[in-house]
């Protein structure tokens, strides 16, 4: 069983800082926001489009997959009371000559065995779709 760890701590009134191995991140915990950071919601996003990108770069050797680039564009929906996401759309651009068969190869994979991918799939209903880029 694999364990993941992060430690975060209150800089101040303007923001927070995560930490874990030798990464850390600023992190927009102000009650105003602020532009050069993430907050709690768009983490949330990242961690989704993170889990697939690393999918996608551990599924292309296995399955001899070409690609130029990918892309992962996400949007959630959020609800006020109780505050909760309770949808993710995201759009997965692919660059490559590969096959749509492959192509779909690819996102079946990217959706099977993504941890947060099938976690928030689970929780909150997670939608999209794989395009070509063109």
């Amino acid at each position: 069983m694999l364990e993941y760890k992060v430690h975060a701590r209150r800089v101040d009134a303007n923001g927070s800082l995560a930490t874990c191995k030798e990464a850390e991140l600023v992190i927009d915990t102000a009650l105003a926001g602020r532009p050069d950071a993430f907050n709690p919601a768009e983490l949330f996003l990242a961690s989704i489009a993170a889990c697939m990108l690393k999918g996608i770069e551990r599924v292309s050797p296995m399955l001899k997959f070409e690609l130029r680039g990918v892309e992962v564009s996400l949007e959630a929906k959020r609800q006020d009371a109780p505050p909760r996401i309770i949808s993710v759309d995201y759009v997965l651009t692919v660059d490559s000559d590969e096959s749509d068969q492959r192509l779909e190869l690819l996102h079946t994979n990217v959706r099977k065995y993504g941890t947060i991918f099938n976690t928030v799939a689970e929780a909150a209903g997670l939608n999209g779709k794989l395009i070509r880029k063109t």
